[in-house]
């Protein structure tokens, strides 16, 4: 008797009380995907690091948010996106996240890659690759 009460309160707890896990690293990895479909680099920003290594067409190092914003910016113009997917992510032992997926543009697909990191509570972007898919 007292084996079914407990199973039934850890039930409702795991059920209705515990929040899902991941569910703010959703609402992230949702948030990125919808504003690099969008190509709005200005709110895609709010998600890098102070500093970011991009490897784009054209320019490949590491460079401040504000320079990635303008660099990304440009990349979206020159390739105005008509999907993105995310393919494949996963997680390292360090809490980092990564995320490979595929972009399409009208006149070009590239692959993509970014890695996250946690950083005072917020998990940003420290890596982002849209490489020629060829």
């Amino acid at each position: 008797m007292i084996n079914k009460l407990f199973f039934s309160i850890l039930f409702f707890m795991v059920v209705f009380v515990i929040p899902p896990v991941h569910s703010q690293d959703d609402d992230v990895g949702n948030e990125i995907v919808k504003h690099i479909s969008g190509g709005n680099s200005q709110e895609l920003s709010k998600f890098f690091n102070v500093s970011i290594q991009l490897t784009l067409p054209g320019n490949d190092g590491r460079f401040s948010k504000s320079q990635a914003e303008l660099i990304i910016r440009n990349f979206f113009l020159k390739y105005p996106p008509k999907s993105f997917t995310i393919s494949h992510k996963g997680s390292s032992s360090d809490g980092s996240r990564y995320f490979i997926g595929v972009y399409k543009s009208s006149n070009n697909t590239f692959r993509s890659y970014y890695l996250m990191k946690l950083v005072t509570d917020a998990e940003l972007i420290h890596q982002l690759r849209f490489e020629n898919d060829d």
